[in-house]
């Protein structure tokens, strides 16, 4: 979830209950470390909670460097992803494009592992297509070379996001291996994690796009998973405070003029239920600056909330 899972948000996650929130992908090429944006998210000592990065290659020898790299910034854990789907990762045989190099898949699991003495956790999809689905044939890859966790997303990489995930070759991954297994895959909700723990008989649940606009989905969960019963959904006045303080966050983590940008995805996720999300969105998107936007939050949910309260006098 590049351009999603920044610092902010990951932090929010957290907050929000979330076990563990990973970086966003990180290229092993040495040639894009210098940009504003890999630097910013190769900085990882500051960061409050397990500190989890996302690696993402082909070359065994530049990922080990990467890796290595990472855990002198902060890393305490190092992920390396075969399951991005985009056409320009897998065209440079990285993310998924990688399940179909079994072999190349051994070798740079090895040389991560070997590079550093921290944990390393590897992402992976089904397989690359239907034909070829070969989830447990990488799984075994991954254990017998010293990954200790594999996270599972239920579709092949062709099937992009399209459809809906399968969880019979998760049950099988991990049927086949011993070490941890997270699901992942259109979690979206506290009964579809209980159903997806329950049919696969994996360790944890990995939620992605389910937590845009909606962070407070992990407490949900563990709640959930805990006690069999649901949470009150958050009150206006508290959802209100979420996303105030998490464009705040994105203001000050990336400066006003790039902040401002990425809290109009953020906040469009967060308004997509709302009944007047759309026309609200439509004039957010115009504004260009943080206390223009903050400004425009405020009186927005100042103006939800006193209907909220006439509602229930």
């Amino acid at each position: 979830m590049a351009g999603i899972t920044d610092q902010p948000f990951r932090q929010l996650c957290c907050q929000m209950g979330a076990g563990l929130a990973v970086s966003e992908m990180i290229s092993a090429d040495q040639s894009l470390w210098k940009s504003n944006k890999s630097q910013r998210r190769m900085q990882h000592s500051d960061e409050a909670g397990i500190r989890a990065v996302q690696i993402a290659g082909c070359d065994p020898v530049e990922l080990a460097l990467a890796a290595k790299v990472n855990a002198e910034n902060g890393a305490q854990i190092i992920d390396i992803n075969m399951g991005c789907p985009a056409k320009k990762v897998n065209k440079k045989l990285a993310g998924s494009a990688l399940l179909k190099e079994p072999n190349l898949v051994e070798q740079i699991v090895k040389s991560v592992v070997n590079a550093v003495d921290i944990p390393v956790t590897l992402k992976i999809r089904t397989g690359w297509c239907e034909q070829t689905r070969n989830g447990v044939e990488i799984a075994k890859i991954a254990e017998n070379n010293g990954i200790v966790s594999l996270a599972v997303h239920g579709r092949t990489r062709n099937d992009f996001y399209k459809g809906e995930a399968e969880y019979d070759t998760i049950k099988a991954i991990k049927a086949s291996v011993s070490i941890p297994i997270v699901a992942n895959g259109d979690i979206n909700s506290v009964e579809k994690a209980e159903q997806v723990l329950r049919y696969t008989g994996a360790d944890a649940v990995m939620v992605g796009r389910g937590a845009q606009g909606r962070p407070w989905i992990f407490r949900e969960i563990n709640h959930f998973l805990k006690t069999g019963t649901k949470l009150p959904a958050p009150s206006m006045d508290e959802i209100s405070s979420i996303v105030i303080e998490h464009v705040q966050a994105l203001h000050n983590f990336y400066g006003e003029f790039m902040g401002v940008r990425f809290a109009r995805k953020h906040v469009a996720w967060y308004m997509l239920k709302h009944a007047q999300g759309k026309a609200f969105r439509s004039s957010f998107n115009t504004l260009e600056s943080a206390v223009e936007q903050l400004e425009a939050l405020n009186l927005y949910f100042d103006n939800l909330i006193l209907k909220e309260s006439v509602l229930y006098v």
